[in-house]
């Protein structure tokens, strides 16, 4: 019949088509692809965070390279103004002289430092009882056995920070390994600078090369203060005492010069010793001890520090010293020695950071 109406065939050619709508896992719709983007780059921070707490301590091995490094760099461009060489040789000379010292170190001074060595366990041992003695006379009444239940914690927490340096090779592997890739980034840093450069987006590699310039001339600086006050502090520490006749001089001048690394933490462990050792040869010779402390550590520290200071990322020391407390726990005694240089490389991140967020508006 010509008014009946059928079922409609959708099938039929020339039907409207059906309109499609995105679905949440089109990766086609704009919108989709945003927060996708912006998820991925969430989860690569997670994992970056993850990845860096899983390799903390070679991380830590490589940064120790690149301190070292710095050494080299800035002993080189110090030769460089006496001796007018290329700059590999430079590095050559350096090293040399290095192990020139090192080893006239072990021949000469080797045995009778390691005499010492033995003999300080002992005096310091001694010097303790002494100080209960004269505790109980004051009235602090402290029983040895507790004394040694202290100084056995102590020294089970340092076992456990030193244990941490290097793992299971042992803290000497560490340190070579430490040596060979400093003398590696040493010999050709741009090679590695530009193979990070290469890593990031173009834009980014300008930034990347200035944030780099900064912070090899702050870490130039601020090892060359080290090293200064190492050089002063030990050559100080021993002269003064061995004029004096305080016995294991040598060897308190070189714990001095070591511990002078480490920044509101190596002063007061060798003032300790040198007056616990100084007390071991009478109440003058202490007193001495105690003023040779001051001096020493008076010149350094109105000084050398102030000088340095002046040129380099200028750190709160509360915040220094906080470093150390977290590394120290964290990854020991190389922890210690490299919780400065760390916190001020990641400080002139930060401001060159904001130099480069800020320069957008500044221009505008």
């Amino acid at each position: 019949m010509d008014g009946a109406k059928g079922p409609i065939d959708t099938s039929a050619a020339g039907s409207a088509p059906v309109p499609t709508v995105s679905g949440p896992m089109d990766i086609r719709d704009n919108g989709v692809r945003a927060e996708l983007k912006k998820a991925a780059v969430w989860v690569g921070m997670v994992a970056l965070v993850a990845l860096a707490v899983l390799l903390a301590q070679p991380l830590l091995v490589i940064f120790g390279g690149v301190v070292f490094a710095g050494m080299i760099e800035g002993g080189q461009r110090l030769l460089g103004r006496v001796l007018p060489m290329p700059r590999l040789a430079r590095i050559t000379v350096l090293l040399l002289l290095t192990v020139a010292f090192g080893v006239w170190l072990v021949m000469f001074a080797g045995s009778q430092l390691a005499q010492q060595a033995l003999q300080l366990p002992t005096i310091i041992e001694a010097q303790g009882l002494r100080l209960l003695a004269w505790g109980k006379q004051h009235g602090i009444n402290v029983e040895l056995s507790d004394a040694n239940k202290v100084a056995g914690e102590l020294l089970g927490g340092l076992g456990q920070l030193t244990s941490a340096v290097g793992g299971l090779v042992g803290g000497i592997t560490t340190a070579l390994l430490i040596v060979i890739l400093g003398i590696y980034f040493a010999l050709e840093p741009d090679l590695y600078q530009r193979g990070l450069a290469w890593m990031l987006p173009g834009g980014s590699r300008e930034h990347w090369h200035g944030t780099t310039h900064r912070m090899g001339k702050v870490m130039r600086m601020l090892l060359f203060g080290r090293i200064l006050g190492m050089v002063v502090e030990g050559f100080c520490t021993w002269l003064l005492l061995a004029l004096y006749g305080v016995p294991m001089a040598g060897l308190l001048g070189l714990l001095t010069g070591l511990l002078a690394f480490l920044p509101n933490i190596g002063a007061p462990i060798s003032g300790v010793l040198m007056i616990l050792v100084g007390f071991s040869g009478g109440a003058n010779m202490g007193y001495y001890c105690i003023m040779v402390y001051v001096v020493v550590q008076t010149v350094d520290g109105n000084i050398i520090v102030p000088m340095v200071a002046k040129k380099t990322a200028d750190l709160a020391p509360a915040l220094v010293l906080g470093a150390q407390l977290i590394f120290g726990v964290l990854f020991g005694v190389l922890g210690l020695m490299l919780a400065d240089p760390l916190v001020a490389m990641i400080k002139i991140a930060l401001e060159r950071q904001a130099e480069h967020n800020d320069r957008p508006e500044s221009s505008e």
